[in-house]
């Protein structure tokens, strides 16, 4: 077959594709990418967490049920076949109900597997897997790293390439999914090639893999089709294809009716779109389904721009209550941005640097610098950013205000007309600060809305 990533150069992967089907242990996920870790599960049975009853009488539930009493029925090890059934049944409702305890039940599925068969690649992939989504990076690559290289099933592959990438090890991540690609072209394997295409700036590229990922992905696992149609929404509202974004957010919201990410992308269509009202009410549900820092940060904005000062005020204060725990990257960049604990910023970013070296863990550690006045090391990390071409607003934006305040004005001025392009994926305050970056401000200066003193960016001459 062609080669889908093209060549080495490809050196992105993404990391955080759902889709798997858990009963067959088929593959690696997590969140999003992206999107941060669940809300903690409430503590399980201190007897044997695994066995502890999950709440519910759905057909996952059930299977969850029925795979315990075999467990509970064999010898103290487990069944091993029904511990790593177990194991992705877990998976499976983490991924349902956004809650990262199930995960770690997964964990402990694993471990009680490989005590049971020692060394047993059904055992690495799931306990690798669960690592990879409890952002346990360092742990999880020794695992994947052997998996692909003894078994070497597309999974495995699948793994090492999402695990490499968070670590930074870019061609290595590159060269894994290519075998992924090459030994199984499924759903799964175009889905990351559509991220690879997207993070080296083929947004174009991106949207037609995904078409075909989402062409492939068929009906049985609707939240990994929900996630790819949300995800080909996506990259249509880079293209500022508004209509076509807001279908695949239908499509993906068909396939599962109560999908935060669906939600929280129409809300940010509807904000580019100008449609406050409605961009509130989406991302409400996105953020009551899954409270997400990132969901409440977009919720703020998108209710300071309807008004509702209060509102935004009551969200803001549940993102600062949990944002460290739930999503410590985005939580720096919001108190970056808010001028706020400059240090503690720096020093959660640093740790961070530590699990996770991607594009978007230099952009933030870079925002974080520059907020604590440390621009030497911020243009070190926001050019680190900036070197695939990532069709990311803010990541444009931040280094057009970085290159300003290091009296850059050419370079803060090629950066601004990048940002500008892509200024329908921004937040409300950060298209306010583009329009201030054009008039000359320098660097930046400006409350995000009339009537909330206590939402600030950059100051001038700071």
């Amino acid at each position: 077959m062609n080669r889908i990533f093209v060549s080495s150069a490809l050196v992105l992967a993404f990391a955080f594709l759902n889709g798997c089907n858990p009963i067959k242990c088929a593959t690696t996920d997590s969140p999003a990418s992206t999107e941060g870790t669940r809300s903690k599960r409430s503590a399980p049975d201190p007897e044997d967490p695994i066995l502890a009853a999950v709440p519910g009488d759905r057909l996952l539930e059930k299977q969850i049920a029925a795979a315990q009493d075999v467990i509970r029925s064999a010898d103290e090890s487990g069944s091993p076949a029904a511990l790593e059934r177990l194991g992705w049944l877990f998976v499976a409702r983490a991924r349902d109900s956004f809650d990262d305890g199930y995960y770690q039940l997964a964990e402990q599925c694993a471990l009680r597997l490989d005590a049971r068969q020692p060394g047993a690649a059904a055992a690495a992939l799931l306990r690798g897997h669960a690592l990879h989504n409890l952002h346990r990076f360092k742990e999880a690559e020794p695992l994947a790293r052997q998996l692909a290289a003894t078994r070497g099933a597309p999974f495995d592959h699948g793994l090492l390439g999402d695990v490499l990438m968070e670590r930074g090890l870019l061609v290595d991540a590159a060269a894994a999914y290519q075998k992924m690609m090459d030994l199984r072209p499924d759903s799964r394997a175009l889905a990351r090639a559509a991220h690879l295409r997207w993070l080296r700036g083929d947004v174009s590229g991106a949207v037609e893999a995904m078409q075909a990922a989402v062409g492939a992905a068929g009906v049985r696992d609707t939240e990994s089709a929900a996630w790819m149609n949300t995800r080909l929404g996506f990259y249509y509202l880079t293209l500022a294809n508004l209509q076509f974004a807001e279908d695949a957010c239908a499509a993906a919201l068909r396939l599962h009716t109560n999908f935060a990410p669906a939600f929280a992308l129409l809300g940010r269509v509807r904000l580019a779109a100008g449609e406050t009202g409605e961009a509130v009410e989406f991302l409400e549900r996105a953020a009551r389904r899954h409270p997400l820092p990132e969901y409440q940060w977009w919720l703020t904005e998108a209710l300071m721009e309807a008004g509702r000062f209060n509102d935004a005020r009551a969200t803001e204060a549940e993102l600062r209550r949990r944002g460290a725990a739930a999503d410590a990257r985005t939580f720096a960049l919001f108190l970056a941005t808010r001028r706020e604990q400059a240090e503690l910023t720096v020093s959660l970013m640093r740790h961070e640097l530590e699990e996770r070296a991607d594009v978007f863990t230099h952009d933030a550690l870079a925002w974080c610098l520059a907020a604590a006045g440390r621009l030497t090391e911020a243009r070190v990390h926001v050019e680190r950013a900036l070197a695939e071409g990532t069709p990311d607003g803010r990541i444009f934006f931040h280094a057009a205000v970085i290159a300003a305040k290091s009296g850059q004005p050419e370079a803060a001025e090629r950066y601004r007309a990048a940002a500008q392009k892509l200024a329908h994926l921004l937040l409300p305050s950060e298209r306010s600060q583009l329009v201030l970056l054009q008039a000359g401000t320098a660097p930046v200066s400006a409350m995000i809305h009339p009537g909330s003193p206590n939402l600030v960016v950059f100051a001038s001459g700071q």
